[in-house]
């Protein structure tokens, strides 16, 4: 009894031992365990402080090489003042600067600029006087139309109109895409078209009073960066008109590249018929230089003439063919911006200020053009139609790929183009 009472007691010491041996290697864990977690907590501080001193060393060193911009100054524009000012100038009943002095500083007489105003106020919200969120009131629809016509005609900086009508230069290029976008939208169709048969019948008329029955103009005005093809008429009247092709390219390639025959050879255009020498002939032609190809749509001048007709049809052909020389000459006196180094500008802004100054010299052409052709405004369709020279026209709708093989052959056939040369050497 005695030996399990020790045994007992024995085993209890035991325990006890080991559980205080246990709670010793515990305690000594923890120990352990917070020294390690301090240290961690420690480093970690470290290093985000190291991280952010990094950083905002790096924030500083930016800040110092590209400061930030200033902010944008407001400047106090009284556009109430200005737009009284341009009334007061040029629309008003008695206005400061009279119609000649409107027609030079706006290229076309007051009538036409206002019919634009108000057609580009009626489809484009942007030419509207509005006001902003301050009620005070914006840029009027005449102040926007007159940046427009000064940046066209002068080749003027965004900013050089700012003095006058108060806009800034940022609003005053918005208003030039705008109104360039908004002739195209608005006159397009009806002052960049090809000729219908009036027209056709007009300009034939006059043609054959100049010798040259058929008779168009063509030609490229070649710059150091794009060149621009145009077809006028003998009333300085654009009626066709290619822009982009790089001033590398010369009339041959830009010839094959431009979409001056697609119409013919789709058969879209009317059949013009008329006679040369007496024999007839059924498609219209273009007075050219000598570079262009033997084609019966290409009238060429002749080189180094021999014989006396030959020199009076050299000499008549060179003669009409400054009808496009003159367009050209005249499209690029009325509208400077054309004729100046345009590098600052994108391709597709050059596009349609290009060909929104070919439409506004046409409505201007339509308004004046009576002022300086007195030698052929006596035609009359009725005279022409009893005339021996019959000007007919031809709507023959043919199969499209027959009519576009026919018509393509046509264009092309260099022996047509010789005799049309001989009969017109005659005729004249």
């Amino acid at each position: 009894m005695k030996e399990k009472t020790q045994a007992k007691k024995m085993k209890m010491f035991l325990k006890l031992n080991e559980k205080e041996h246990l709670d010793d290697q515990s305690k000594q864990l923890m120990d352990k365990l917070s020294h390690d977690l301090f240290a961690y907590k420690k480093q970690a501080e470290i290093e985000e402080k190291f991280v952010i001193n990094r950083f905002q060393e790096r924030q500083k060193k930016i800040e110092e090489d590209f400061p930030p911009r200033s902010k944008r100054k407001y400047f106090k524009r009284d556009h109430v003042a200005a737009n009284q000012r341009l009334i007061d100038d040029y629309f008003a009943d008695q206005p400061t600067y009279d119609d000649s002095m409107f027609r030079r500083r706006f290229r076309m007489r007051k009538h036409v600029f206002l019919r634009i105003v108000s057609d580009l106020s009626s489809v484009d919200n942007y030419f509207t006087q509005r006001v902003d969120a301050a009620n005070k009131q914006g840029i009027s629809p005449l102040a926007k139309c007159t940046t427009a016509m000064r940046m066209l005609a002068y080749g003027m900086a965004a900013d050089a109109v700012d003095e006058y009508i108060k806009i800034g230069g940022t609003t005053a290029l918005e208003c030039l895409r705008r109104f360039c976008k908004g002739i195209i939208q608005l006159y397009e169709q009806v002052y960049l078209r090809a000729p219908n048969q009036d027209d056709l019948q007009r300009i034939l008329h006059v043609s054959e009073q100049r010798g040259f029955p058929g008779q168009f103009t063509r030609g490229d005005k070649e710059t150091t960066t794009l060149i621009f093809e145009a077809v006028a008429s003998h009333d300085l009247w654009i009626w066709h008109a290619f822009f982009g092709c790089p001033g590398t390219l010369n009339d041959i390639n830009v010839l094959d590249r431009s979409p001056v025959f697609d119409d013919v050879e789709q058969g879209k255009t009317p059949r013009v018929n008329f006679f040369a020498n007496q024999h007839p002939y059924n498609m219209a032609y273009y007075l050219a230089d000598g570079i262009y190809p033997s084609y019966p749509t290409f009238v060429k001048s002749i080189r180094l003439p021999q014989s006396e007709p030959d020199k009076l049809f050299a000499q008549h052909q060179e003669r009409c063919r400054k009808d496009i020389e003159r367009a050209f000459g005249v499209l690029q006196a009325r509208f400077k911006i054309i004729r100046e180094p345009a590098r600052m500008w994108d391709v597709g802004d050059l596009a349609i200020i290009m060909r929104s100054c070919i439409i506004l010299h046409n409505m201007i052409v339509e308004d004046e053009r009576d002022s300086y052709l007195q030698h052929w405004t006596d035609y009359d369709q009725s005279e022409a139609s009893e005339s021996s020279t019959q000007q007919s026209f031809s709507t023959e709708v043919l199969p499209a790929f027959a009519n576009h093989v026919r018509a393509r052959s046509e264009l092309r056939d260099s022996n047509v183009h010789h005799e049309l040369q001989a009969d017109l050497v005659k005729h004249i």
